[in-house]
């Protein structure tokens, strides 16, 4: 029997709290060869608030310890009392493998986010171009699930790179949803082709004579890509050899990004025996007081006094190490990890955040 508590309506429920809640596992769905999606729901019954393409960052409990990795939502906030991540298990990989084994429906996991700048929502167009190759289609389908259910006229080309047919992930649902927005046009593209089944689309790699026949007016769409790096950077190449105004080209990835770095001016310190300046900090949480050198961040101040931050990309970008600050100033600089009524609140990035003062934290 289905749990009555089940059935509340949005304005009865609060937004998730990933300080407050944790992840539950509500359902595992094989994709594609290696691919499974899992959805999950709050523990506490909240629901989900986000851009569609942000990414969340799982807390996974391994024998070996804690493992954070992080995961571009494949599910769209217009249905916002579940969210999905779409995985694929590459070779040697360790995360995705201990997911693949451990969870089930019922399981449950801390989670961090979801943030990310890489979304459709920022970059409001009459005309969209997708291009993903391989698991880089999630952040991709987030985003036209979006707007299926919220502007299914939306003028969508939507390319996808795989090895082979069997690899497309989410090619079923693709071609539904074909049939039902008038505006999105398909454009799958495979390396090899499959013993199971007749393929009489594109083979080969996409390129600058295939994009054209694929999105004849690309130079007029706001473009997104996500795949692998060399994908990506091929892809990027050819739309500057062909004049398109990369103003308008937004990719996707984990990898550092340029930050702009204020100049910092600190408050007197004490020397430390180096003769650098170094404050004081204290983690209450911990119980631990230390230092922290004005050219060292709060992450790394923790770790030299053996106090555990969370924490996965350390550029400022996933928001795992968000940590309270009760007291003190701090220079940060990061790259979308954390919002702006958080900082209001006094939180802070310890990895892209170094001391201009002594510090307090409730870490």
């Amino acid at each position: 029997m289905s749990d009555p508590a089940l059935y509340r309506h949005l304005d009865e429920m609060t937004p998730w709290n990933d300080r407050l809640q944790v992840l539950e596992v509500i359902g595992v769905v094989d994709e594609a060869p290696d691919v499974k999606t899992f959805a999950f729901r709050s523990d506490a019954q909240t629901w989900f608030r986000y851009k569609p393409g942000q990414f969340v960052t799982l807390e996974l409990p391994t024998p070996d310890g804690p493992l954070l990795r992080t995961y571009t939502l494949s599910s769209s906030p217009s249905r916002p009392f579940s969210i999905a991540v779409t995985v694929k298990a590459q070779a040697g990989s360790t995360g995705t493998r201990w997911m693949f084994d451990n969870l089930v429906p019922g399981s449950r996991l801390k989670a961090f986010g979801p943030v990310g700048n890489f979304s459709h929502h920022n970059h409001p167009a009459a005309k969209y171009l997708f291009i993903s190759a391989g698991s880089g289609i999630t952040p991709m389908m987030s985003m036209l699930r979006w707007l299926n259910d919220c502007a299914p006229w939306t003028d969508v080309a939507f390319v996808n790179c795989a090895r082979s047919p069997d690899e497309i992930i989410f090619r079923k649902e693709l071609e539904l949803l074909g049939s039902r927005m008038p505006g999105l046009s398909l454009g799958f593209m495979i390396e090899e082709r499959s013993s199971r089944e007749s393929w009489f689309g594109h083979m080969g790699r996409i390129d600058a004579i295939r994009l054209p026949l694929l999105a004849p007016d690309f130079r007029d769409r706001e473009i997104f890509c996500c795949g692998p790096d060399p994908f990506m950077r091929a892809v990027r190449d050819m739309l500057q050899a062909a004049g398109f105004d990369m103003a308008h080209y937004h990719q996707e990835s984990f990898g550092t990004p340029v930050a702009e770095v204020s100049p910092i001016t600190t408050a007197p310190g004490n020397e430390d025996a180096e003769g650098s300046t170094a404050f004081a900090i204290s983690f209450v949480g911990s119980n631990v007081d230390g230092r922290c050198a004005a050219d060292q961040t709060v992450l790394q101040a923790a770790r030299a006094n053996g106090v555990r931050i969370s924490a996965a990309c350390e550029f400022g970008l996933c928001g795992t190490c968000r940590v309270r600050k009760i007291s003190g100033e701090v220079a940060m600089s990061h790259n979308g990890g954390i919002l702006d009524d958080e900082i209001a609140e006094g939180y802070i990035l310890a990895c892209c955040s170094r001391p201009l003062s002594a510090l307090e934290l409730e870490a």
